[in-house]
């Protein structure tokens, strides 16, 4: 069986027979300098040594600095530090006006948006599995926009307002969906925070209420168009992943093993689940030997791959500059041997 990445990918997440299982290694634009150096490589070839099978695109605009270059702004005018290589919010554009009538919303009509999106689409011709990158999506964007501990406390003392303003999210996000998906994306990626490493940041109860119904929204597009829905959701999120399964979830990322025991996972969800990624940031690969890194990869190969399928194998978030490269080539050896097994 000779397939390409997109077509492994695809078959994986829908638990079909797969040649070998997929893999993706994602990291920041620090380390990959780093590794590009390392490799002895160009920072735009990396994707192919790394042997990824996922692309993920972006929407074109113009990026704002401040004056001291300190903070960059995204596309909905939040404001993050240059200095970190995470995300961090440095500017909260809701937080002393919470007027939403009065706030610039992005357009998400706009007709060059997709410019660079569709310009990657067509040059990688069928290669890649390629997703739309739907980061800070719901939650995580109501609360960059007005502040994380202003949203917290609203969601208890005027959850009202929470909703108008998560209505006005999904609103932009819907448009931009159904754009890409006329642009011929494989499948969803979005990115939304609901816990901490212990729990969720707010109840179930509160979720339920104020994100799933919105939620369930900006899923159904792909749902109605049979592609798979993937979502990104750090921390122990365990009490609500069943409804997340429920409103069309099908591929689950990071699967941080801190928080979530994969043999667990993959004994309660069988096959309407899979995952992406599994091999700790936080952990074995910035501070284990490269055996143990080894041991941890495979570990994850036999707990949420017993059938060689249903698996995209990766880091369980961007890899950072506090990755040993000693650790990585680990890691790499693990992916090679997948394709040797064949």
């Amino acid at each position: 069986m000779n397939i390409s990445k997109k077509e492994r990918m695809r078959r994986a997440v829908q638990y079909e027979v797969v040649d070998r299982i997929p893999t993706q290694i994602n990291y920041t634009s620090s380390l990959g300098e780093q590794m590009a150096q390392h490799f002895g490589i160009a920072v735009e070839d990396l994707p192919d040594r790394l042997g990824n099978h996922l692309l993920r695109i972006d929407l074109s605009y113009e990026k704002r600095y401040s004056e001291d270059g300190g903070t960059v702004f995204d596309w909905w005018g939040v404001g993050f530090s240059t200095a970190e290589e995470g995300y961090f919010t440095t500017v909260n554009p809701l937080a002393e006006n919470k007027d939403l009538d009065a706030y610039p919303w992005p357009d998400p009509h706009r007709a060059d948006l997709l410019e660079d999106a569709a310009k990657q689409v067509a040059a990688d011709d069928g290669e890649h599995f390629i997703t739309p990158n739907f980061g800070f999506l719901l939650f995580e964007r109501a609360w960059s926009l007005r502040g994380f501990d202003n949203l917290l406390m609203e969601l208890a003392t005027d959850p009202g307002y929470v909703g108008e303003l998560m209505d006005r999210i999904t609103d932009i996000q819907l448009a931009l969906i159904h754009r890409y998906l006329e642009l011929g994306v494989d499948g969803s990626y979005f990115g939304d925070d609901y816990g901490a490493q212990k729990n969720l940041l707010f109840s179930p109860r509160t979720w339920r209420k104020l994100i799933k119904p919105r939620l369930a929204k900006l899923f159904a597009p792909f749902r109605e168009a049979g592609l798979p829905v993937m979502m990104h959701s750090d921390g122990d999120i365990g009490k609500i992943l069943p409804d997340l399964v429920e409103i069309g979830l099908t591929v689950y990322n990071p699967v941080q093993p801190e928080v979530h025991e994969h043999r667990a996972l993959k004994e309660k969800f069988g096959t309407d689940l899979a995952y992406y990624g599994g091999i700790s940031t936080q952990t074995v690969l910035p501070n284990g030997t490269p055996e143990e890194v080894k041991e941890a990869a495979w570990n994850c190969v036999r707990c949420l791959a017993p059938e060689n399928t249903g698996l995209l194998l990766a880091p369980s978030h961007r890899m950072m500059t506090d990755i040993p490269l000693i650790n990585i080539e680990a890691m790499l050896e693990v992916f090679a041997e997948l394709g040797e097994r064949t």
